[in-house]
C-alpha cells in the first residue's frame, strides 16, 4: 500500500489519477522546480566553486584577493576545501567573490 502513494499515473496505467490516488501529492522530479535566477550559487559545489577560481586566478590570485595560510603556502584543493568547511567566513569570502565574477560576466 506503501508504494502506491508514490505511483505516478493511474493503476491501469493510463497516466491519470483514479480513485483514491488523486488525493495525495505524487513528488514531481528535480528538473521540474522554479530555478533561481538570482543565485549563482544554486546547484554549485564548493569544490566546483574552488575549482573555477583557482583556474581563473590561480592560487596567487586567490592568495591576494583573500589572504589566507591555505591559498598561500603549499595550496591544494583538498585542503583549501577543509579549511573553507570548517571556517564559514573564509567561505562566504570565496562564495561572494564567486557570485560577483558569475554575474559580472552574464552582463
Amino acid at each position: 500500500m506503501v508504494g502506491k502513494f508514490f505511483v505516478k499515473g493511474g493503476e491501469d496505467g493510463s497516466g491519470r489519477l483514479t480513485g483514491w490516488e488523486s488525493d495525495f501529492m505524487i513528488p514531481t522530479p528535480m528538473a521540474n522546480l522554479p530555478s533561481h535566477p538570482n543565485d549563482p550559487l544554486h546547484g554549485v559545489t564548493l569544490e566546483r566553486v574552488l575549482q573555477e577560481m583557482v583556474g581563473k586566478h590561480g592560487w596567487e590570485g586567490l592568495a591576494l584577493q583573500i589572504p589566507i595560510r591555505c591559498f598561500m603556502f603549499d595550496p591544494s584543493i583538498r585542503s583549501s576545501l577543509t579549511f573553507l568547511r570548517k571556517n564559514p567566513w573564509a567561505r562566504k569570502k570565496l562564495e561572494d567573490w564567486y557570485g560577483y565574477e558569475v554575474t559580472r560576466r552574464a552582463l
